[in-house]
Parts: C-alpha cells; sequence; structure tokens
C-alpha cells in the first residue's frame, strides 16, 4: 500500500524570499495514487497584507483571515497529516518553496524536495510535450469539470488535481480491484468514487494546443516520421 500526499497553496504573491507568505494549505491523502477521503485543510493569517494583484487570483482579503492561525500553530498538524509520505503538487518547486520558508521561519526541518516531490506539471509535459501543462488546460483535455472554478481555491485545485494526476498515471484502471474490506468507509468512498467511474472521452485539442504542438514538432531534429 503506496501512500502520498497530494497538496496546494495559495499565497501572499510569488516569492517568499521577498516577504510573501502563506495563506491556505490543503493536502488530500492519497493510497495507490487514489484519494482516501482523509484530507487537511487549513487558512492561515499571514502576518502581512495581502496584494490586490493576489486577491484577484484567490479571492482572499486580508479581512477574510483575521481571528485564523498564524503558520507556526498549524504546523505541527500539517506535518503530522504528511508524515514522511511523498507530496505531489501542481508546479511542487512553487509550493514546497513556500511550504520550506514557512517551516524554517518557525524552526522546523524543512521537507526535502529531491526526495519526497512529483510534480504533475513535469509529468504533464513528458506525457503531453509541446502542449499547455496548467490544470485548466489539463482538467479540459480530460473532461473534468470546472464550473466551480473562479478564483484559485487550494481545496478546489487539490480535488482536481487528484483527478488529472490519475489520468496522468494512466486513469481508471489503476483503481480497479483496492477497495478491499479492510479499507475504512472514506477510504472505500474515496477510492470508488474515481476508480468506479466511466472513462471520459479526452477532449479535441485547442488551436492554442495545436499551435503549441507544432512548434514543439519543429523544434525535432531528424525525424522518424519524416525520413523517407
Amino acid at each position: 500500500m503506496k501512500r502520498s500526499i497530494l497538496f496546494d497553496t495559495e499565497t501572499t504573491g510569488f516569492d517568499p524570499d521577498m516577504g510573501d507568505r502563506i495563506i491556505e494549505i490543503a493536502a488530500l491523502e492519497l493510497i495507490d495514487d487514489l484519494p482516501t477521503g482523509e484530507a487537511y485543510h487549513v487558512l492561515i493569517h499571514p502576518e502581512r497584507d495581502i496584494p490586490a494583484e493576489a486577491t484577484k487570483v484567490h479571492g482572499f482579503r486580508i479581512e477574510d483571515l483575521e481571528g485564523k492561525p498564524i503558520f507556526s500553530e498549524v504546523a505541527d498538524g500539517f506535518l503530522e497529516f504528511i508524515g514522511d509520505s511523498p507530496m505531489i503538487a501542481h508546479n511542487a518547486r512553487f509550493d514546497f518553496k513556500f511550504v520550506n520558508a514557512e517551516l524554517k521561519a518557525c524552526g522546523r526541518e524543512p521537507l526535502d524536495y529531491a526526495s519526497r516531490a512529483i510534480d504533475t506539471v513535469e509529468m504533464a509535459r513528458k506525457k503531453y510535450p509541446g502542449l499547455p501543462a496548467s490544470l485548466d488546460a489539463l482538467c479540459r483535455r480530460f473532461g473534468i469539470d470546472l464550473s466551480q472554478r473562479g478564483t484559485h481555491n487550494a481545496l478546489l485545485d487539490c480535488k482536481l488535481l487528484a483527478e488529472v494526476y490519475v489520468e496522468l498515471m494512466g486513469g481508471r484502471q489503476r483503481g480497479l480491484g483496492l477497495a478491499g474490506p479492510s479499507r475504512s468507509r472514506s477510504m472505500t468512498e474515496g477510492i470508488n468514487a474515481l476508480a468506479n467511474r466511466k472513462p471520459r472521452k479526452m477532449a479535441p485539442p485547442t488551436a492554442e494546443e495545436l499551435q503549441a504542438h507544432e512548434a514543439f514538432v519543429s523544434t525535432i531534429k531528424d525525424a522518424v516520421w519524416l525520413r523517407e
């Protein structure tokens, strides 16, 4: 049984080295690459302002976080939930950098990126070279419902990424037969929700994706399909 953690953060900006902080963390437990139903979610007061540009992305204002815990107050709970499991994120370097900056600031050991990180952006680029690898683009490619995604939200993004991750790992066939009698009800429900769903038809590529693919193909030297 393989346990991993899929997670996402929302922040006040793009760089913790410039004083930006985490305001939201969401994490989902996966067993054998499928959600168990166990989750961790917390809103965090960043101990600073939230720029208007960041609010446009995730919708949070500093007023929304008044009374919420600061990171040092949730650090131990977060570390307990993730344990020593591999950690999956979309653009993992960004999330790891922020989490590690927060951990260091409150005297905890940082997470080891090299041994723990699984980046779904890198996975998507390897599987679909030359095509867009944003979460929205992958959801459209796999026919995953985006209707609830207005602003960025860490918990919703985790749920969407969990579906994307299943597809990147090979789709629903990976989940067959995983829900054995020893599993908890929440684990069984989480696994069955993805493992027993109907296969999706892949959406046709958009004009933007076709253009990106053509640009990528043009960079390939001595392509096999061009040989006589």
